[in-house]
């Protein structure tokens, strides 16, 4: 472990303080460490250079637009092998809350992830990204392969 040392003027680390309280942080270091690692990743995926990830996507739609849930469905169904896993909740009588477990090349994410938020229905679609480095793992007898997924920081 590094050590270094940073100074702030009183009213940035009082405000500092209370954020990371306000989060449940027991210590500045490792909110710091956190706030670095969203940052560094961030970058990675802002200039491209994150070619895997794992990600979660969620929306809310009314499930009585016109043909809506069976369009989701095909595009799931299309996107299978980014898909990990759905949760469906429902909120009201009318509307419903998904959220998709994807991983794999982080353009082919962003892609289905921008199909779905984009019909005509869905409403508040947010992604949230996660870069990884994806290694085939074979299974002890080697008959059974599967990814394992490390982050990068």
């Amino acid at each position: 472990m590094e050590r270094f040392t940073i100074s702030l003027d009183e009213s940035l680390a009082r405000q500092f303080d209370e954020l990371i309280k306000s989060r449940g942080y027991l210590n500045r270091s490792e909110a710091i460490r956190d706030l670095l690692r969203e940052q560094i990743e961030a970058q990675r995926i802002q200039n491209a250079e994150a070619s895997d990830c794992v990600a979660s996507l969620s929306y809310v739609y009314n499930h009585h637009e016109r043909d809506l849930a069976s369009r989701l469905t095909g595009l799931q169904h299309d996107g299978h092998h980014l898909n990990v896993s759905t949760m469906h909740v429902h909120l009201n009588h009318e509307d419903c809350l998904e959220t998709v477990v994807l991983r794999g090349s982080t353009a082919e994410v962003r892609a289905f992830s921008d199909s779905v938020i984009a019909e005509r229905g869905v409403r508040h679609g947010q992604l949230n990204l996660i870069p990884v480095s994806l290694e085939e793992a074979r299974h002890v007898h080697g008959a059974h392969s599967h990814l394992h997924s490390h982050p990068n920081t």
